[in-house]
C-alpha cells in the first residue's frame, strides 16, 4: 500500500497501539531453615502449603514429642495470607544422602547378574526416607510413614514393552493404596519418548564451593518431573524393542521389571541430637536452634546471593537471632544489599528478653535492604495443634504477602488494614505507647495488641538509620518493584543496536508501566529520559546506553494529628 500522496486523496494509515504491555514477573518469598524430610541446600519453590509439606514435611519427633520448623509454621501462614511461590532452603547438620530403591525383580529368562532393570533414588535426603524391608501384616511397612515413600510395578507388558510405576506414600497398605505419583507406559528403551528417565527425570543435583562462589551443579540427561524420585541409573536398556516385523525382541523381553512392590533404604542423615530433644519454640538457643547450629546455615545463606539464579522479594530465616548469630545475620543483610532486589526480615533477640536488648542489637545494623520487628508472637502450630512461640520473622512474610495480594508492594505492611496478624493468638508482650516509640526510635517495627483489632504490625521502618524516603518499607519495596521490571526490560536490549529505535522502544514499555504505578497511587510524579541528552556521541562510542529516572514515591501517614476547636456559640467556622 503506497505510503505517500502524490496527487489529492486520502491515505488511510495503521498505527498498532494494541500490544499488551509486559507484566513484572512474580517474585515471592524466600526461607531458609531446616525441615523435616526435602532436597538439602537445594533451593525449591512450591506453590502452596499442601505441597511444602509434601516436599519437606510436618512435624518432627524430637525426644517422644512432635514439633514443628519455624519454616513450616511461617509457610503456612504465607499461604494463608495469599502468598503464591515460595522459594525454600533446606538447611541440615552432617551428612545427608537420599534413599535407593530395594531390588525390583525382572521377568524370566531375562539377566542373571541380579541388578534391579533400574534404580531409583529419593529426591529427599535423610534417614527419615528409610521405611525399612519387613512387611507388617495389611502389607504396611515396618518403618512406613506420611515423610517417606514406598514404589510398585503394575501393568507390564511384554508385548509393547511397558509397565507402570506408582509411587505410594510409606504409610499405606496393600489394600488402602496412597498414590502420589503414577506414570503409565514406561518404557526401557532409550528411544522411546516413554523411556523412564525421560518421564520421571534423572537429574542430581549437588551443591559446590569454589571459593567464595557456591553454585548447583547438575548431572544427569533429563529434567525431573516427579516430586519424590529420580531414576539413579537404568542397568537393563531395551535399545529399539521391536524388531523389524513389530515384534518384540526375545532377548529383552525378560530386562522388564515384575509386577511387585517395595520400599526405599540407605539413607543417612538427622538433626535430631542424639539422646535429647532439640531445643524449639522460645527455647532455641545459640549452640541449638531446632537442631542447629548457626554455622549450619552458611553454605545456603551463601548460595541464595546468586540473584540470576534465586528471584525472590522478602527473605527470612527464622531460628536465626542477631543476638546469638550475628555472623549469618550480617551476611543475609550484606547479601541483600549486594542483590538490591529483596528485603532481609531478620530477628534480634530470643524470648523474653528485654526492650532495651532489642534495641542494642539493632543499633549495629544500617540499611534500607532490612527490617526488623519485635517481640516474638504465640500461634497455633499447623502441624500438632498446639499454641508456641516463633519469632516475628516466621510471620512477616504473611503479612507481605498479603499486602502484595490486597494491594501491591508500595503499600505499607502494617497497620489494621494490611498489618493484623489473623494467626496469632498474641504477642509475647503488650507494648505501651511508650515502648512503641522507643522501639520506633530504633528502627525496630513493633507489633502491638489493640483491645479490638487484636495483634498487628505496628512500624514500616527498615533499618536505615539516616532519615530519607527509604528509611520506611513501602518505598524499599516500591523500589524493588520497578528496579526489577524495568531491568528485565532493559535485558532485551543489551546488544542491541544503540540508536533512537532502541531508546524508543525502552521508552514504550517503561513509562506505561510508571503510569500503572502512579495511578495506583505508587508514584507522585515520575520522568524518564534516554535521549541524545543522556547519550552523547562519546557514549554511544563506550558501547553505553543511560537511562536515567526520576520518581517522587509516594508517603505514607504515620503521624496524624486531629485539632479538636472548641467555639463559643454564635461563632462563625473558618472557611
Amino acid at each position: 500500500m503506497a505510503e505517500t500522496l502524490l496527487s489529492p486523496g486520502v491515505l488511510a494509515r495503521e498505527n498498532d497501539q494494541s500490544f499488551i504491555q509486559g507484566q513484572p514477573v512474580e517474585r515471592g518469598a524466600a526461607l531458609i531453615g531446616p525441615s523435616t524430610k526435602g532436597p538439602v541446600e537445594i533451593p525449591t519453590i512450591v506453590g502452596s502449603f499442601s505441597e511444602y509439606t509434601a516436599v519437606f514435611g510436618g512435624s518432627v519427633e524430637s525426644g517422644s514429642n512432635l514439633y514443628s520448623y519455624f519454616n513450616s509454621i511461617a509457610a503456612s501462614n504465607y499461604f494463608q495470607n495469599g502468598g503464591n511461590s515460595l522459594l525454600v532452603t533446606r538447611v541440615t547438620s552432617g551428612s545427608f544422602s537420599p534413599a535407593v530403591s530395594s531390588t525390583i525383580a525382572t521377568g524370566s529368562g531375562g539377566p542373571t547378574d541380579g541388578l534391579s532393570p533400574f534404580v531409583l533414588e529419593t529426591i529427599s535426603e535423610g534417614e527419615i526416607m528409610n521405611t525399612g524391608t519387613t512387611l507388617l501384616s495389611g502389607g504396611a511397612l515396618e518403618s512406613g510413614s506420611s515423610d517417606n515413600i514406598r514404589w510398585e510395578i503394575a501393568g507390564v507388558n511384554t508385548s509393547s514393552g511397558t509397565f507402570s510405576l506408582l509411587v505410594r506414600r510409606g504409610d499405606d497398605t496393600t489394600n488402602s493404596k496412597i498414590v502420589v505419583e503414577q506414570y503409565n507406559n514406561l518404557s526401557l528403551d532409550p528411544y522411546s519418548s516413554n523411556y523412564i528417565s525421560k518421564v520421571i527425570g534423572d537429574v542430581d543435583h549437588t551443591l559446590v564451593n569454589d571459593g567464595s562462589d557456591y553454585y548447583i551443579q547438575e548431572s544427569g540427561s533429563y529434567a525431573n518431573a516427579s516430586r519424590f524420585v529420580r531414576v539413579k541409573q537404568v542397568n537393563y536398556n531395551t535399545p529399539r524393542y521391536f524388531d523389524n516385523t513389530g515384534t518384540a525382541k526375545n532377548e529383552f523381553t525378560g530386562s522388564l521389571p515384575v509386577v511387585g512392590s517395595g520400599s526405599f533404604n540407605g539413607a543417612v542423615g538427622s538433626n535430631i541430637p542424639t539422646g535429647r530433644a532439640a531445643n524449639y519454640y522460645n527455647n532455641i538457643s545459640s549452640a541449638d536452634s531446632q537442631g542447629l547450629e548457626g554455622t549450619d546455615y552458611t553454605n545456603a545463606i551463601s548460595l541464595m546471593s546468586n540473584v540470576d539464579e534465586y528471584k525472590y522479594n522478602v527473605i527470612a530465616v527464622p531460628g536465626l537471632l542477631n543476638s546469638d548469630h550475628s555472623t549469618q545475620i550480617t551476611s543475609i543483610v550484606n547479601n541483600t544489599i549486594a542483590r538490591g532486589d529483596s528485603i532481609s526480615v531478620v530477628d534480634l533477640v530470643k524470648y523474653n528478653t528485654a526492650i532495651a536488648s532489642a534495641i542494642t542489637q539493632a543499633s549495629g545494623f544500617d540499611s534500607s535492604y532490612a527490617a526488623t520487628y519485635w517481640p516474638w508472637l504465640q500461634t497455633i502450630d499447623p502441624n500438632i495443634g498446639e499454641q508456641v512461640w516463633v519469632p516475628a520473622s516466621t510471620m512477616i512474610p504473611g503479612v507481605y504477602a498479603f499486602t502484595d495480594a490486597s494491594s501491591d508492594p508500595w503499600f505499607a505492611p502494617a497497620g489494621i488494614t494490611r498489618g493484623g496478624l489473623g494467626q496469632v493468638t498474641r504477642a509475647e508482650r503488650k507494648l505501651s505507647a511508650g515502648n512503641r516509640d522507643d522501639l520506633y526510635e530504633a528502627n525496630i517495627n513493633p507489633i502491638a495488641t489493640f483491645p479490638q483489632s487484636g495483634v498487628v504490625v505496628f512500624g514500616q521502618k527498615t533499618l536505615q538509620k539516616r532519615a530519607s524516603a527509604l528509611d520506611r518499607i513501602n518505598v524499599r519495596r516500591l523500589l524493588i518493584s520497578l528496579k526489577s521490571f524495568i531491568s528485565q526490560i532493559a535485558d532485551n536490549l543489551v546488544f542491541e543496536q544503540n540508536s533512537a529505535s532502541t531508546r524508543n522502544n525502552f521508552l514504550s514499555q517503561v513509562n506505561p508501566y510508571l503510569e500503572s504505578v502512579q495511578q495506583r497511587q505508587g508514584l507522585y510524579a515520575f520522568k524518564v529520559v534516554m535521549d541524545d541528552t543522556n547519550n552523547t556521541p562519546d557514549v554511544v562510542d563506550r558501547n553505553e546506553l543511560i537511562g536515567q529516572i526520576f520518581i517522587q514515591p509516594t508517603r505514607t501517614a504515620e503521624y496524624i494529628m486531629l485539632d479538636f476547636n472548641v467555639l463559643p456559640t454564635g461563632a462563625t467556622f473558618p472557611a
